[in-house]
């Protein structure tokens, strides 16, 4: 265990409060990643054991600790459509005409959903882009007719 760190006083205050100020089950465990180090010095490998997190995340969790302190318990952690090409709603208002369509006529065609959404962008997308675009609005690929 590495016991290079050391902890003031008003750390172990700041970790506390994070502790009783927890909302979230990840923040708590977050919190008492940190929390078990601090009061006991276990190691990430106790740690991992005791609240159930991998390895590896009680390292990174530790890590931003001492690089961020106490105020990195309340960010809350990255996900969603960081890199998405649009919005949910304009995805939805792109795809009404061909989810209408295809609740009609049981089939719509690739390449105009394709070209409505490069459109859109301004851009050309790959296949895969439009495939994960359909599913995203519950359109099975059985329904769906490929033509170029």
């Amino acid at each position: 265990m590495n016991t290079k760190f050391k902890y003031t006083e008003l750390q172990r205050r700041e970790v506390e409060e994070a502790l009783r100020e927890a909302v979230t089950v990840e923040e708590y465990q977050r919190v008492q990643a940190v929390w078990l180090r601090m009061l006991f010095g276990l190691g990430a490998t106790e740690i991992s054991k005791a609240i159930g997190l991998h390895k590896a995340s009680i390292w990174r969790i530790h890590s931003r600790y001492r690089s961020e302190g106490a105020g990195m318990f309340r960010t809350a952690a990255k996900g969603g459509r960081r890199n998405a090409n649009m919005d949910v709603f304009e995805e939805k208002k792109l795809m009404q005409p061909f989810l209408r369509k295809a609740r009609l006529e049981r089939v719509i065609e690739i390449f105009e959903i394709r070209q409505a959404y490069e459109g859109a962008l301004g851009r050309s997308v790959s296949d895969s882009t439009v495939y994960r675009l359909l599913k995203r609005h519950g359109l099975n690929k059985l329904l769906l007719q490929r033509t170029k």
